[in-house]
């Protein structure tokens, strides 16, 4: 049995859906063929090639990253340089590229109630929480593209309903159009009345990915001119955050705590702010580069951010607060994702009596060493 790489990226798709990443990221694929078979697939923080060269010899045939190897548009592909050769690597090694990036942080299981749930944390509420309305987008297609068009929409964000996602309805009829003179119909002539099997398709988007959802539309409609519709809802969504704020079960020192997080966590190294002696229990946590997060957990009675990077002025602006941190390294405190995320796949394609592989990089993420 042949399972396609899109039919996999489904499932993480299923546990970490696209609609939630932020709308300035680069989340789905980056590189390769989504509709080539997929035998054996390994996850990782970050596709550089020391892990490209780990699932070539594995036999991997798909790489799930975390973080994306596209967040900002190429200026340009050489070879001469580092990121150029690790592109074509990719390209000639025929192994695929998927990225979950903050789709994956805002999971109802991802980095960051993962973090909290290895911390031991109680009672968590959302911290950061993307809010915000949906509209609903109709669009007139031609019966021949409706699986393409309904596929690109929902690898886009559209069409996500909780922890449902592709969710979409059609319903049939007939389109007609007569092409102007200085036209190039997909189908019909010029100037004669066309009549074409069409559906009209609806879905919701989220408001911010509008302008994403919209160009995948277009990329994969046939017609020249695209008919449909935008609505606004009064749905509203918002429930995942990026991170979390909890209660520890016991009151625990800010050293104690900071000890507590580098055995959990195998970090490297950890570094904290405030009193060692600082008496804590109200905890927010925030895998990756989550100090922007500190002024509301603060406002909201959080006594300490226990995430992966904090700058200087960061830390300086808590520390005038009275407020504590713990900087356990951005590695340290996502990675942690990656084995839950292995499990649940491999789950996944055991119900559906998939042949696949799932594994996770052997390859450590941290690009620093300490003395």
């Amino acid at each position: 049995m042949s399972v396609r790489g899109k039919d996999l990226t489904g499932l993480v798709e299923e546990y970490a859906p696209v609609c939630l990443a932020e709308p300035w990221d680069r989340v789905g694929w980056q590189l390769g063929d989504p509709a080539l078979p997929v035998e054996r697939v390994m996850l990782a923080l970050d596709a550089g090639i020391e892990v490209l060269e780990e699932a070539s010899l594995r036999g991997a045939n798909l790489i799930v990253a975390h973080h994306p190897l596209f967040l900002q548009p190429l200026p340009h592909l050489r070879l001469d340089e580092a990121r150029g050769r690790l592109i074509a690597s990719f390209l000639q090694r025929g192994i695929g590229l998927y990225v979950a990036h903050t789709n994956l942080d805002r999971a109802q299981e991802g980095v960051s109630a993962v973090l909290a749930q290895r911390l031991g944390l109680s009672d968590c509420r959302a911290l950061g929480v993307q809010s915000g309305n949906y509209l609903k987008l109709c669009v007139f297609v031609p019966e021949t593209h409706l699986e393409q068009v309904r596929e690109s929409l929902a690898a886009a964000g559209a069409g996500q309903v909780g922890n449902y996602s592709d969710c979409t309805f059609a319903v049939r009829g007939t389109g007609t159009f007569r092409p102007g003179p200085a036209t190039n119909p997909f189908t019909g002539r010029t100037g004669e009345l066309s009549r074409v099997d069409e559906s009209r398709l609806e879905t919701i988007v989220p408001a911010g990915r509008l302008q994403e959802a919209l160009a995948a539309m277009l990329r994969t409609h046939p017609y020249e001119e695209v008919a449909y519709d935008l609505y606004t809802l009064e749905n509203r969504f918002g429930n995942q955050g990026l991170g979390y704020l909890g209660s520890l079960p016991a009151t625990l020192t800010l050293g104690t705590l900071g000890a507590q997080v580098k055995s959990v966590l195998r970090a490297q190294q950890v570094r904290c702010g405030g009193p060692p002696d600082q008496a804590l229990q109200k905890v927010a946590v925030a895998g990756g580069s989550g100090a922007s997060l500190w002024r509301e957990a603060y406002q909201r009675g959080a006594q300490v951010l226990v995430t992966g990077e904090v700058k200087y002025h960061e830390g300086q602006d808590m520390l005038a607060e009275g407020f504590c941190f713990v900087e356990a390294g951005h590695a340290a405190t996502e990675r942690i994702i990656l084995p839950v995320l292995s499990a649940f796949l491999a789950r996944r394609c055991r119900e559906k009596s998939w042949p696949v592989d799932v594994y996770v990089a052997r390859k450590a993420e941290e690009p620093f060493w300490c003395l």
